[in-house]
């Protein structure tokens, strides 16, 4: 199944923090999204790996998404390597999306702009025809590359190249991020208490996506950015 979109987090609730009011938009204009996560966030202080599994399927049902996948990759000490990029190529290949979003390229959670370049390379590597791979049934994976990545912004305010409009989506993105009750406000939770635990987190995800929107004149939207020019034929495409 070719996918046109696919989104990659590192952990697994790092798509609907960030971008998924976009891919909710995108859902509902018919295009065919996809989410990969590299790890199960094991390293998490709240949680386990099989509940945040259970937890990022159900978000995957509210959202839409066709698939969801999990590599399994170390949480905290992945590395960028031959094996890891293998591992994000092969999806890469099967699927075959036009456009990735991946983590953004600097942020206060150090996995996050490790895999951001991890990613990045991945999307050159899965483009060389004398990588050679092939699925679970044993035929050949052709080479694969996206025609862009984008990288969305996620805790830290960087500066974003461009932002898309999520007005109509904020409270299902809310939605898509509650899904993970382990991780996020529950007052009835006797885990410990974390940074993104708190029920002022959700005003503060509210609040940045407004703070985008506001740049755009719309209520809500959430930042990317891009490390290529962007092309456009019409300057109109623009507004």
């Amino acid at each position: 199944m070719k996918l046109d979109i696919l989104a990659i987090g590192v952990h697994p609730d790092d798509v609907e923090l960030s971008c998924a009011g976009t891919l909710l938009r995108h859902i509902d204009n018919g295009y065919k999204v996809g989410i990969l996560d590299l790890t199960q966030g094991e390293m998490g202080t709240r949680g386990s790996a099989k509940i945040r599994l259970e937890e990022a399927e159900n978000s995957r049902k509210l959202m839409g998404a066709i698939i969801r996948e999990n590599l399994g990759i170390a949480d905290g000490f992945f590395e960028h390597n031959k094996e890891n990029i293998l591992k994000i190529s092969k999806v890469i290949r099967t699927y075959r999306p036009d456009v990735i979003l991946a983590n953004a390229v600097a942020d206060r959670h150090p996995d996050h702009g490790r895999a951001a370049k991890l990613v990045s390379d991945t999307c050159f590597y899965s483009g060389l025809k004398k990588v050679v791979q092939v699925n679970d049934d044993g035929d050949d994976l052709l080479p694969w590359r996206p025609k862009v990545l984008y990288h969305y912004v996620q805790d830290r305010d960087i500066k974003s190249d461009f932002v898309v409009d999520i007005s109509d989506y904020i409270d299902k993105k809310i939605e898509c991020i509650m899904s993970f009750k382990s991780q996020f406000f529950d007052p009835n939770s006797k885990e410990p208490k974390t940074p993104i635990s708190g029920e002022d987190f959700l005003q503060f995800i509210r609040s940045k996506n407004q703070t985008y929107g506001r740049e755009i004149n719309v209520d809500f939207a959430e930042a990317f950015t891009i490390d290529r020019k962007i092309g456009v034929k019409n300057l109109f495409d623009l507004i």
